[in-house]
């Protein structure tokens, strides 16, 4: 049988039919004339090879190829009325979604905390599934099985939607008893112990090599272009292990400075601007163009964009 040859208003008709199993009711509640119903019935029969309805003495009754169709095209319809009815509204109050976010360390530790603080007041029963760019790939967020991605990516598929948050420049976060802090240049940094910290993208990590520049990211690429080199002696994905790191006296953490601004009250680190420039790095969300006009989908995406845009204001 072909598919697109089916009249889908014979589907609606047999759905009537089986539910009042008389002709002349069928039509009064489709609103068409006995005969056009009487028309279609013999059309139906026509296409399931059964009579469907068959006269007894208790009235209509439904054969057994009928009570088996009844429920399968009771569903169907149901599921074309939904597929032409306008979307209804998302209601963040109401809903208990699940979002599932791919989110970097350091938006982790920057947006998300704000983030979450406004769904527990306007949306208190949603869920986040925090996800790290290991548990994620491309085509997971391209399928629409992660809501959104929020990393610092080198590149993104050109399909996706994206929408930076924000830029971000660098600061150096150093323990207080650092004898670097006396005279901080561009000599005594090269001099000094580095933290190294950055994980941009998604995928699986591998080691990293400290002669490979290329993939050492910003800072040590603003080096190179001076002609120098620092000594990294510790490689971390994770900018709060970097952060604890910093307050021993002899490493020095170059971050993104909204995250060195969560150690401003801490008492055993100086924040200090870097002794060179370094160019900004942003900060991007990126989602699938399957998502792009789902309801709830559009509500998350402005509540992390007015999240951002406070964070990056100081507000939050």
């Amino acid at each position: 049988m072909n598919v697109s040859r089916i009249d889908l208003n014979l589907l609606v008709y047999l759905d009537v039919l089986l539910r009042e199993r008389n002709v002349t009711k069928a039509a009064d509640q489709l609103g068409i004339s006995q005969p056009a119903m009487s028309n279609g019935l013999k059309r139906l029969r026509n296409l399931f090879d059964d009579p469907l309805l068959i006269r007894t003495s208790q009235g209509m009754t439904p054969t057994e190829r009928a009570n088996e169709l009844q429920p399968i095209i009771s569903e169907l319809i149901i599921g074309l009325e939904k597929a032409v009815q306008p979307r209804a509204n998302f209601d963040p109050l109401e809903s208990d979604k699940v979002f599932r976010v791919m989110a970097s360390d350091y938006a982790e530790a920057t947006l998300i905390p704000p983030l979450i603080a406004k769904l527990r007041t306007q949306a208190p029963n949603i869920i986040l599934d925090i996800m790290t760019p290991s548990d994620v790939s491309f085509p997971d967020v391209e399928q629409g099985r992660v809501d959104m991605v929020i990393n610092r990516f080198d590149s993104i598929p050109q399909s996706f939607h994206q929408k930076i948050l924000w830029s971000d420049d660098f600061s150096c976060l150093i323990s207080k008893g650092n004898p670097v802090l006396k005279k901080f240049s561009l000599d005594s940094y090269l001099k000094a112990k580095h933290v190294w910290v950055s994980k941009t993208g998604m995928g699986v990590g591998v080691g990293m090599n400290p002669d490979d520049v290329q993939r050492l990211g910003w800072v040590d690429e603003a080096l190179t272009r001076m002609g120098v080199k620092r000594q990294i002696t510790v490689f971390t994905r994770h900018y709060q292990a970097a952060c604890l790191l910093a307050e021993q006296q002899d490493l020095i953490a170059t971050i993104p400075s909204k995250m060195a601004r969560h150690h401003i009250h801490n008492e055993r680190v100086s924040i200090v601007p870097p002794p060179f420039i370094i160019q900004p790095i942003a900060l991007t969300m990126a989602w699938s163009p399957l998502l792009q006009h789902n309801p709830a989908h559009q509500w998350m995406r402005q509540l992390i964009t007015k999240t951002a845009e406070e964070i990056n204001r100081g507000d939050v």
